[in-house]
């Protein structure tokens, strides 16, 4: 039998822990909308499955006739503003990632009911299975070249993700749907972050899937780029292995797994995995977010130079024959489980609030970890447990307190170090003979310099001349200084260092006459202005040098004209010659642009001249006949003559026509009169 699939935690605090959230004690779950028709054009047709915050349908649009999924979120939600807001927002967002790899959102919408209003997501509807499936049908593994051809996409699909600002916050199987011609695309993005950002969701909630959780998710509940990369890395360490690195009896002893320990190599369970696959997952799953891949870009590409390194080539993603189905984008509720205490958990990090913080993503699991043991073999296995753990705690306690008493070994008490300066706090520990190791981190509400959390907690006792890891505060995160000229990729990964989410506007942009097109001229808000955790900041992007107006060259000579365009910083040349009697010839009649346009001084623009072919009628009056045929034929002009006698080399020319000085057309005839 495969391993069964990893749970999913939802957790509210109790009086004496933490206990995982069931159907029962969530609000607001209500009855099948099978036969509804949301605003009046999705027809919700059947059921496809159920999960802690959402309800996914097979539906219909009827206005395109296309068949679509609906993801219908719980009546708790659609009565929270925040919640709706933030919905809509990252629907508009996820709506925007036009990628083969990513499953497409077509609409969001609230439908106000008679009785509850719905919030509703409108995605494509994927004929297939989800990645779950795939792993359980292929007994817990997939082979290694099939490993790497579902990972591709995945990170594809992220690296069209965090190309755009967006983190996906709760990569997993269930979230990676197979459609049943080979495709691999991944489902809900941005539902997470709503989720987890509602009004209805309180601090002291946990939503996420506990096996894919990252190190910061947990502590912290901070979450970017990296943390898909960790979250991907443990579905590539499943996808090999068979299941994720860290199983426990309890949500919270996999939690602090994340957090304390390493991720092992694959090869330790499967010992043909080459040691190149290997450190392709250590490397995603390094507990420090700047060891890992800066983006799923990085792994991507890190993920193709080991396959093309390794000789394996892509191969097809089959769909199990009894996977044939609408993939399931929510699956069933996890059980009821009791979760100890956060203090109760071994050498645990004692915080001033929750020390998981909301995560993100829907409250997902397996239908299967649901019916694989029948309840009454379930309960026996609990009582067992529990009996053995009893067993094991007292043996402990009594080992512990008689080393004590014996005095084995010298042991002080952690003061209380939270909510001081961090020297004051490091004078309290060196005053019982201690030694505080800090690291530090932002924090909304924490002024800089003050400690947030110490571990062990207040009170512990360890040995003396121990050490005790210390959490400071660095305030809120400040907006960086971005120098001029710096390119966006690396204004956008300075912001998101710095704890803030980039965020591109067009209608920002400025022109900027030393400043290249494309680079970033600065930020707004300004830098140094202290903001929340994950506020956005928007890049100023040069749209290079100010158009300038082409200048008014009319009527100039071409030598004048050339000249005065070649100093404004265009490069003029002849676009052809035509006839205007109010211009003399060789003289400007238009440019192309047209004279005055805005033209941006992009290079060297070129400008077209426009001359005039205009031939000035000579004076021939006293000039004899055969010299004045001689001079208008040079100027391409043609000579009519009207004389009584015919003596061309005594005539003398009177009357010219048209008069002498007009402007006139190559080629016009000139009349004279000659006596």
């Amino acid at each position: 039998m495969p391993p069964a699939p990893p749970a999913t935690i939802g957790l509210e605090r109790l009086p004496g822990g933490w206990r995982k959230m069931t159907p029962e004690t969530r609000s607001g779950r209500g009855a099948s909308l099978v036969g509804a028709m949301l605003e009046r054009r999705y027809r919700v047709d059947s059921l496809i499955a159920r999960g802690g915050m959402s309800t996914v349908y097979r539906g219909l649009d009827t206005r395109l006739e296309r068949p679509v999924a609906i993801k219908v979120m719980d009546a708790q939600y659609s009565g929270d503003r925040s919640f709706v807001d933030r919905f809509e927002r990252e629907a508009r967002a996820a709506a925007r990632l036009h990628h083969p790899d990513i499953v497409a959102v077509y609409d969001q919408g609230v439908d106000h009911g008679p009785d509850a209003d719905h919030v509703f997501l409108v995605m494509q509807l994927v004929e297939g299975c989800t990645l779950r499936d795939l792993i359980m049908d292929r007994r817990g593994r997939l082979p290694l070249p099939m490993a790497l051809s579902v990972m591709a996409p995945v990170l594809s699909a992220l690296t069209a993700a965090h190309r755009a600002g967006m983190v996906h916050r709760d990569v997993k199987p269930e979230n990676v749907l197979i459609g049943t011609d080979g495709s691999v695309k991944v489902a809900d993005f941005g539902l997470v972050r709503a989720a987890a950002e509602a009004g209805t969701t309180s601090g002291s909630i946990i939503l996420g899937t506990v096996a894919y959780l990252s190190p910061e998710q947990v502590t912290t509940g901070v979450a970017d780029a990296r943390t898909d990369v960790y979250a991907a890395g443990i579905v590539l360490y499943e996808m090999l292995t068979g299941s994720p690195p860290y199983l426990g009896d309890t949500a919270l002893s996999v939690a602090y797994r994340h957090v304390n320990d390493d991720v092992p190599a694959p090869s330790q369970r499967v010992p043909d995995i080459p040691p190149a696959v290997d450190d392709l997952v250590i490397r995603a799953t390094r507990r420090d977010p700047a060891q890992r891949p800066e983006s799923a870009e990085a792994f991507l590409a890190k993920l193709e130079q080991v396959r093309a390194e390794l000789g394996i080539a892509p191969v097809p993603v089959p769909v199990p024959a009894s996977e044939q189905r609408t993939a399931r984008m929510v699956p069933d509720d996890p059980p009821t489980e009791q979760i100890p205490a956060v203090q109760d958990a071994p050498a645990g990090p004692h915080r001033t609030r929750a020390m998981l913080r909301p995560a993100t993503g829907d409250d997902h699991t397996d239908e299967v970890a649901a019916v694989a043991v029948p309840v009454r073999e379930r309960r026996r296995g609990r009582r067992t447990v529990l009996l053995w753990t009893a067993a094991i705690l007292a043996l402990a306690a009594l080992v512990g307190g008689s080393a004590y008493w014996l005095g084995l070994g010298s042991w002080v008490q952690v003061p209380r170090v939270v909510g001081e300066q961090e020297a004051a706090a490091q004078r309290a520990l060196g005053g019982v003979d201690l030694t505080g190791n800090v690291t530090k981190e932002y924090d909304n509400d924490v002024p800089e310099g003050v400690v947030i959390s110490s571990s062990p907690g207040e009170g512990s006792r360890i040995r003396s001349g121990g050490s005790v890891d210390l959490v400071v505060s660095l305030g809120k995160p400040k907006v960086p200084a971005i120098a001029e000229g710096t390119t966006v990729a690396e204004a956008e990964s300075a912001i998101r260092n710095a704890k803030l989410q980039p965020k591109r506007d067009e209608s920002a942009d400025q022109y900027h006459s030393t400043v290249p097109e494309g680079r970033v001229i600065g930020v707004n808000p300004a830098p140094g202005t202290p903001l929340n955790i994950s506020s956005e900041v928007t890049l100023i992007v040069s749209k290079g040098p100010p158009p300038v107006p082409v200048p008014d060259v009319r009527g100039m000579s071409r030598e004048e004209a050339f000249t005065t365009l070649s100093n404004a910083g265009f490069e003029p040349y002849e676009a052809g010659r035509q006839f205007d009697s109010g211009v003399d010839g060789d003289h400007v009649i238009s440019t192309d642009p047209a004279i005055g346009s805005e033209v941006r001084l992009v290079g060297r623009p070129r400008i077209g001249v426009v001359l005039s072919n205009a031939v000035t009628v000579p004076n021939l009056s006293g000039v004899r006949v055969d010299e004045a045929q001689q001079q208008v034929s040079a100027m391409g002009l043609t000579l009519s003559v009207q004389a009584i006698f015919q003596r061309p080399n005594m005539q003398i020319l009177t009357n010219v026509y048209p008069l002498p000085g007009s402007r006139v057309a190559p080629g016009t005839t000139i009349y004279v009169s000659a006596f």
